[in-house]
């Protein structure tokens, strides 16, 4: 039965707590925790006293309380586990810093601590000069021969020998004694690669805490520690303690994660397939240089990196775990499709953010006909493309895309370049279109701003054409035309156009135009022209090219994006701005 004396006592280790908080968990005696032998080192020794310290002022709660108040993360695990907090205030280890953190802001804000994050900085320095002090003493007292030959381990702990049965014979009082020798140098060998692994986690967290304010800085450092021959074996000693929530020293961040590539679908999934072969048969990084003799640096930042393996990479890999056919040429066909994913990905990040037209116009042949058109710009050395509406099967060209993509600024590019060779053209803009703009310029004929185009008033324009002074139709919105007046007379001028010295270039939503209407089905048959940041794959079917899923769907990116000469070749443009 408790006394008046010791229910204050109680009472008052507790009250800072809120009871919400202890999700109605009985609460257990407040008591100290022991702390741990750090003779020989007193800056570690210093932060395990602050840390006990600490939960002094909060009023001496349970493990499982401060991991109660530091929460779970998003699948519903706890964050820190109640265990991993005991060996922070109780192992004579250094803790992790992000564990470290975590427990601390858990006791200032239970302890009412008027500034949490001076707190968090005071611990973070002193965890700091533990890491400097451990690593230190680590370079400059190795393990001496003496200590080795005694039986202590690498912090001077000794390992006690294998027992011998008292009714062993003298043979058999050797071998014992050879067995426990063994025993202690598996052990001594164990303790010191343990020993390494703590102090280059140390070593990388301490850096990476340097480079904190230096984003850029921090990246090259990670991606360098991932390719390094330690880390390997340190990835593949996490990867035999995984813990059951994905959380690196218990953050939660995502900060330094890799942005995964808009070619993802390809390579995620590939990268899926290979994972469920490796985690089926348990294979670590190493499990993998050894089976399939690739290095485990390449493999970890293949991972790390979301980079595609080596086709040489993934064959060995499927020999290693004896791949049925069938399987064998799916792994290959997923890696040919994110090779190509990926190589799309490569030559759009080559094209210039902007381009103007007169630099673009000054990169033409001069010997150009009339009717070639400047439609965009790209390659290495930079380049200008576009068709030439003098020849083909149908003088046409097709500019395709959703709103938002820079079609309209396309076909201004077009047509003022139709008029800077001094070829004239006729304007259609039956919506609101950046084309109208043009109309005063000199070399435009017309501008027709109606969405029922008339029959004889374009029939008048397209009749002062020849092949000497070609005349060429410029059309933004083409899907508002399909039963126009003038549709007859368009799809006479695409059967027959090219002897006439006239042409068609029109634009339009690539959905809308996907539909087809008659003479814009005829007008497919020039298999010309340019897809701005496509949606589906069968937009391919406009210029008469078929387009591959890394190249549909991507991000919209107004300005850049397909062209097709007729040559079956796709070439990636910007498109110059007048």
């Amino acid at each position: 039965m408790l006394t008046a004396k010791s229910a204050d006592l109680e009472a008052s280790c507790w009250t800072p707590f809120d009871s919400t908080s202890l999700r109605g968990e009985v609460m257990a005696v407040a008591q100290p925790w022991k702390k741990p032998g750090l003779d020989g080192y007193p800056h570690l020794k210093k932060l395990n006293d602050e840390l006990h310290s600490m939960r002094f002022e909060a009023g001496l709660p349970s493990a499982r309380t401060i991991r109660n108040h530091i929460g779970r993360d998003a699948q519903e695990y706890w964050i820190v586990n109640h265990q991993a907090i005991l060996n922070a205030f109780q192992q004579p280890d250094l803790p992790d810093l992000g564990r470290l953190e975590l427990i601390v802001a858990a006791l200032a804000e239970v302890a009412r601590c008027d500034d949490v994050p001076s707190e968090l900085n005071r611990f973070k320095s002193l965890w700091k000069r533990a890491v400097t002090e451990t690593v230190s003493q680590a370079s400059v007292d190795p393990q001496s021969d003496a200590e080795t030959d005694s039986g202590s381990g690498t912090e001077g702990k000794p390992v006690q020998d294998v027992p011998e049965q008292a009714t062993e014979s003298n043979g058999e009082k050797e071998q014992g004694e050879s067995g426990a020798k063994g025993v202690r140098a598996d052990e001594d060998q164990a303790a010191e690669f343990n020993y390494a692994q703590e102090s280059l986690k140390g070593l990388i967290i301490n850096a990476s805490q340097a480079l904190w304010d230096d984003k850029d800085a921090l990246r090259v450092f990670l991606g360098v520690v991932r390719r390094s021959s330690g880390f390997s074996r340190l990835a593949d000693a996490a990867e035999e303690r995984r813990p059951a929530n994905a959380t690196f020293y218990g953050v939660k961040s995502r900060e330094f994660e890799n942005e995964r590539s808009p070619a993802g679908l390809e390579l995620v999934t590939l990268h899926r397939r290979l994972d469920e072969h490796r985690v089926k048969r348990k294979w670590s990084f190493t499990d993998l240089e050894n089976q399939t003799g690739v290095s485990a640096g390449d493999w970890i930042r293949w991972y790390t990196h979301d980079e595609l393996p080596s086709r040489e990479a993934v064959v060995a890999f499927s020999h290693a775990i004896h791949l049925m056919l069938e399987e064998h040429v799916l792994l290959l066909g997923l890696w040919e499709a994110a090779h190509d994913a990926l190589e799309v990905e490569a030559r759009c990040e080559d094209l210039p953010d902007q381009v103007t037209f007169d630099d673009a116009w000054a990169l033409r042949d001069a010997a150009a006909s009339k009717l070639w058109v400047l439609a965009g710009v790209g390659g290495d050395p930079l380049s200008v493309y576009g068709p030439d509406l003098s020849g083909g099967t149908v003088p046409a060209f097709t500019v395709a895309g959703p709103a938002g993509s820079g079609r309209s600024t396309a076909l201004v590019t077009i047509a003022c370049s139709l008029l800077a060779a001094g070829t004239r053209v006729v304007l259609v803009a039956p919506k609101p279109s950046p084309l109208r703009d043009l109309a005063s310029r000199g070399g435009v004929l017309a501008c027709f701003e109606q969405d029922d185009l008339g029959h004889d008033e374009l029939e008048e324009l397209l009749a002062q054409a020849s092949r000497a002074e070609p005349v060429v139709v410029v059309m933004d919105d083409a899907e508002c035309l399909e039963k126009c007046d003038a549709s007859r007379l368009l799809e006479a001028l695409l059967q027959q156009g090219a002897a006439d010295g006239t042409a068609l270039v029109l634009g339009g939503d690539e959905k809308e135009l996907g539909s087809g209407f008659r003479w814009s089905r005829r007008a497919r048959k020039a298999h010309r022209g340019l897809l701005l940041s496509p949606r589906e794959w069968h937009a391919g079917d406009l210029i008469g090219v078929k387009i591959s899923g890394s190249i549909a769907g991507r991000p919209l990116t107004p300005g850049t994006g397909w062209l097709h000469l007729g040559d079956g070749k796709l070439v990636p443009v910007t498109v110059p701005r007048c």
